[in-house]
């Protein structure tokens, strides 16, 4: 039986708040959410699951804002949520087949690519630009990839959401953020059901931090609606950033 002081109660839903605010402009809350569920004790795989759980509340609020703005039109996203879903199931049944290990030191090599490519591109979702892919083959092969990957390891998912969605469909990065909401919500309800199928979920907490996800994911997706891509873009560098960062100093010390 796993217990938690009630003094930790309110850290909990403040945690999940300020990590909902992040990853609804750029992703990244992750980075904020595990090492509290891990500090205050909880096992790795309770931490991961009760992350994930908490996490939905947050992409699912941000989504749903996204949605009533009219910038994500689920008719058009449907075929991204089926292969999303389907990628996120096999990624959350690989990693509990093998070792996740090889994946985490190619990861913050390839986010580097990413803070790169956006730092010397400036342009790069300032505005809707011409597709590079078919939407059906888009959604086929970046839902099964992202998805997979999503249910499989996680740090990054959004970032690399975003960028595959501006440089893929050609949308401005304040519509792929949106976007990016709809299948992060996807991938995390498909795992947080492998999770909870695995009892690994502590659902109190998580639905304290999910409380608190979804205040500040509902007060990202505002920013973003109002403030469009010049705010967007420095809170997603600074994310990458932080994330790649993070992975080097788990994978190297």
């Amino acid at each position: 039986m796993i217990e938690i002081s009630p003094v930790l109660l309110p850290v909990l839903f403040l945690t999940g708040a300020v990590a909902g605010l992040i990853d609804s402009i750029a992703g990244g809350g992750g980075l904020i959410t595990i090492p509290v569920l891990l500090g205050i004790g909880l096992p790795p795989q309770y931490a991961l699951g009760t992350n994930k759980l908490q996490a939905t509340f947050g992409s699912a609020s941000a989504m749903a804002h996204f949605v009533k703005a009219g910038t994500v039109n689920l008719r058009d996203a449907a075929a991204g949520v089926f292969w999303t879903a389907v990628g996120a199931v096999l990624g959350s049944y690989t990693v509990q087949q093998i070792d996740p290990g090889f994946l985490k030191k190619f990861i913050p090599f390839l986010l580097l690519l990413i803070l790169a490519y956006t730092v010397f591109t400036p342009r790069l979702g300032a505005e809707e630009v011409h597709p590079r892919l078919p939407r059906g083959a888009f959604y086929t092969l970046f839902g099964l990839l992202l998805g997979f990957y999503d249910g499989f390891l996680g740090p990054g998912t959004g970032s690399f959401w975003v960028v595959a969605i501006m440089l893929g469909l050609g949308f401005d990065m304040r519509k792929a953020t949106g976007y990016t909401k709809l299948f992060n919500f996807v991938s995390n309800i498909v795992s947080l059901v492998v999770f909870v199928a695995g009892g690994h979920v502590l659902l109190w907490a998580g639905l304290l931090m999910g409380a608190g996800q979804a205040v500040g994911a509902r007060m990202g997706a505002r920013l973003v609606l109002r403030k469009g891509t010049g705010f967007i873009r420095p809170v997603f560098i600074c994310s990458v950033l932080a994330i790649t960062a993070k992975l080097f100093y788990d994978i190297y010390k």
